[in-house]
């Protein structure tokens, strides 16, 4: 049955979900202080990499995440129809490597529980990586290539669905929510009050700023700070410069994790640290150092490209870093947050699962153990 709903949050859950649920019929609002630049979604590199985030102990989470993979080429197709937008969806691959023979057997650790979860990831040479990546350090000792994962335009794709969304009649409201309480109601910062039938809340980081949720039995909500670095080619006096990468490259430089993302106009997104340090969003002079550094023993190349921008964003994490997707314990309230590091990857099937809980079906077995209540 359709329904009014607002969404509490404008970063890539909330504006997915919001696409998803107008093309199913609910008329729906947005309410965020800048739709489509909220939260983490803005500075994220976009990685699709089910099989590279895959991290010891968290076997049920790499199968959230395989299934979210899943669902990505149709989804991309069908916001790019929606909206003769591209949103940068790319199945190139991605090549992990390691600086140092402590970082291969760190790999080859990694390898082999990729290899017990029935995961696709192949030990390759030294050689091997630079056949794949020409640009990577011929001093490398080798590493692993994932096929399957992919990445997309971050930047390109929130973009895309607020255009979308608009397009299927979503409204938006630019304003912070204050207050949330049951049957529903919300309580903006401005001091105007709104009266749904439903109320999504996808607010990422911003969900502990809001008040009155203490009965909707939500779990602790933590930001998770990152830096990242987004570099360009050099203006070239003749045409545009070669790309220096065609592909992601993930590395391990004497144990820190690093990523190099492309672009297709030729640029490179450097991250991510890990950070716990509150709401801190400051970007310190050590973090980014630390990053091009290890960036650049990575792939030297990255010295010749320019830095044209330095960001932080705050991951929003649960204690057991699993999402929290379904009804609270608040009437008329339901939840689609704690996606930490993979809010983009898991955009796609976060909103298929919300479609499901406003008509009142069964969300998918998978979906089910994350309900929030």
């Amino acid at each position: 049955m359709a329904s009014s709903v607002h969404i509490v949050g404008g970063g890539v859950i909330g504006l997915s979900c919001a696409w998803e649920l107008s093309r199913n019929g609910h008329d729906v609002t947005v309410v965020a202080p800048a739709p489509g630049r909220d939260g983490a979604s803005w500075v994220a590199a976009g990685m699709l990499a089910p099989v590279t985030e895959a991290q010891f102990g968290e076997s049920a989470l790499t199968e959230l995440l395989l299934e979210g993979s899943r669902l990505w080429p149709g989804f991309a197709a069908a916001l790019e129809d929606a909206t003769g937008r591209t949103v940068g969806y790319d199945t190139t691959g991605t090549v992990t490597v390691a600086l140092d023979a402590s970082d291969r057997a760190s790999l080859d650790d990694l390898l082999s529980y990729q290899h017990s979860l029935g995961l696709s990831a192949h030990r390759r040479s030294a050689s091997e990586c630079r056949s794949l990546v020409p640009a990577l350090n011929p001093a490398l000792r080798g590493g692993i290539e994932v096929p399957g994962d992919h990445q997309v335009d971050n930047r390109a794709l929130l973009g895309a669905l607020a255009a979308a969304g608009r397009a299927a009649g979503v409204s938006f409201t630019e304003a912070a929510v204050a207050a949330v309480a049951g049957g529903p109601e919300l309580f903006l910062a401005d001091g105007r009050r709104l009266r749904p039938e439903h109320v999504l809340l996808a607010a990422g980081t911003g969900l502990p700023a809001i008040e009155g949720l203490e009965g909707a039995r939500l779990p602790a909500v933590r930001p998770v700070k990152g830096h990242i670095l987004r570099l360009g080619p050099a203006a070239a006096g003749h045409g545009a410069p070669a790309p220096l990468l065609r592909r992601t490259v993930r590395g391990l430089v004497h144990g820190r994790s690093v990523y190099l993302v492309p672009r297709r106009d030729g640029s490179v997104v450097v991250g991510a640290t890990v950070e716990e340090r509150g709401d801190d969003t400051a970007v310190r002079a050590g973090a980014v150092h630390e990053l091009l550094c290890d960036a650049r023993a990575i792939v030297p190349g990255v010295d010749e490209l320019e830095l044209r921008e330095t960001a932080t964003g705050l991951r929003p994490a649960t204690p057991d870093n699993m999402p929290r997707i379904g009804w609270t314990a608040m009437e008329g309230v339901a939840a689609a947050i704690g996606h930490y590091r993979n809010g983009i990857l898991l955009s796609p099937l976060t909103a298929a699962a919300v479609v499901d809980l406003f008509a009142r079906r069964p969300v998918a077995p998978f979906i089910q153990p994350l309900a929030p209540a």
